[in-house]
């Protein structure tokens, strides 16, 4: 039997599944990983400081200024477009199989695909909030901006997403927990898993069917129902939501 018939097998079978993704979901929408040669970490690099202190809250407080220019420069992609596997996480929650898709990634590409219920553990580059007044702004704004971004009150909008320093929101993460709890299905894609407290989200799940997707081997992989180490949007384009 193939890697991707089992796939279906599983995901005919389930009633709850649940999908946790990292940074590889999006590469095949143009949005760079983080630590592969080409990817964010590395674009970081010219900036002349570590990409964990150039994406520290420390750093945003000293040199905010600079911290907008790299933002923009290297962590926003607001023309990326979903993928396959963002298209079919959508399908498969409208047909009731999905109950939630926990997200690493800040670039709203689930939500573009359709997605309802989707937890953003980092945050989101759509979401950003004086920090005066707590007014809301969108992603226009900060790439409009000139320097740093304003609000119409004086104060600065900063965007909402966590960065090095700063603790996951309680609120998202016990809902997460709560999800995997509960699923019958864990299907995990895009990530190493080795980044926490993220990565540390598998081993609440209480299921069946673990199965892994990522084009290089995990922490987790001998205790997965299934791994396959292929492109996520290439695996769920071959799937058929009934």
């Amino acid at each position: 039997m193939s890697k991707i018939h089992k796939l279906q097998e599983i995901i005919d079978s389930s009633k709850n599944i649940v999908f946790f993704g990292g940074a590889g979901v999006s590469t095949e929408s143009g949005i760079p990983d983080f630590r592969s040669e080409s990817g964010i970490f590395k674009s970081l690099e010219k900036y002349g400081d570590t990409p964990e202190n150039l994406i520290s809250h420390s750093y945003y407080l000293d040199h905010t200024k600079e911290f907008f220019d790299y933002y923009k420069d290297t962590l926003v992609f607001g023309d990326a477009e979903p993928n396959p596997a963002h298209m079919k996480l959508a399908e498969l929650e409208k047909a009731g199989k999905l109950k939630a898709v926990i997200t690493q990634n800040i670039d709203g590409l689930h939500q573009k695909a359709g997605s309802k219920e989707v937890l953003e553990l980092h945050g989101s580059i759509h979401r950003n909030y004086c920090q005066v007044c707590n007014k809301f702004y969108d992603l226009n704004h900060i790439l409009e901006s000139d320097g740093i971004p304003r609000c119409e009150c004086g104060g600065i909008v900063k965007p909402d997403v966590v960065l090095y320093e700063e603790p996951l929101n309680n609120a998202v993460l016990s809902f997460a927990i709560d999800y995997i709890s509960q699923a019958d299905t864990l299907i995990i894609g895009g990530t190493s898993l080795v980044v926490y407290p993220a990565a540390g989200l598998v081993n609440y799940f209480n299921g069946d069917k673990l199965v892994l997707i990522n084009k290089s081997e995990t922490p987790y992989d001998n205790a997965a129902s299934l791994v396959i180490n292929d492109a996520i949007g290439e695996t769920f384009s071959q799937i058929k939501v009934k």
